[in-house]
């Protein structure tokens, strides 16, 4: 199935391209989510006149991204929760404790915007957690877990 994209898509293409994906992942997300179009004449000549506009959203969205990140860059939250003498938690810390911190200190994120690839955190110390916030922009933000007095 050929689909036109109408925004960045990471690791398949860029505004406008016109791409190859298999039919369940064009059918069932990237034409319900609004991020393509079937690749049909009729849809190519729509495109091309909504170009400009599509372009300039894009340019948008970006720059929003790129405020978000300044404010996020280099900053570093606490979250203090029980722990054991070895320095394991009882329980984990993940997305949504770490969302709430950083709404805390004035940055707020969505929870589907914070990458764990190891997973929740289980044990006190500093961890660097990249937050996504566009396909072009992640940043790094350092998590102290230590232990609740």
């Amino acid at each position: 199935m050929e689909v036109i994209l109408l925004e960045k898509v990471q690791n398949l293409g860029g505004l406008g391209d016109k791409v190859k994906v298999r039919s369940g992942y064009g059918r069932n997300f990237l034409v319900p989510k609004g991020i393509a179009v079937p690749a049909t004449a009729d849809n190519l000549a729509k495109f091309e006149a909504r170009r400009a506009e599509l372009e300039k959203a894009a340019a948008e969205v970006l720059a929003a991204a790129q405020i978000r990140a300044d404010a996020l860059n280099e900053k570093k939250v606490t979250i203090a929760v029980k722990a054991g003498d070895e320095g394991k938690l009882f329980g984990s810390v993940g997305t949504a404790e770490i969302a709430s911190v950083l709404a805390e200190a004035g940055a707020p994120v969505e929870k589907q915007e914070i990458r764990l690839p190891q997973g929740a955190i289980r044990e006190t110390g500093d961890f660097d957690i990249e937050i996504h916030l566009h396909t072009d922009i992640n940043v790094k933000v350092t998590v102290s877990v230590v232990a609740e007095e």
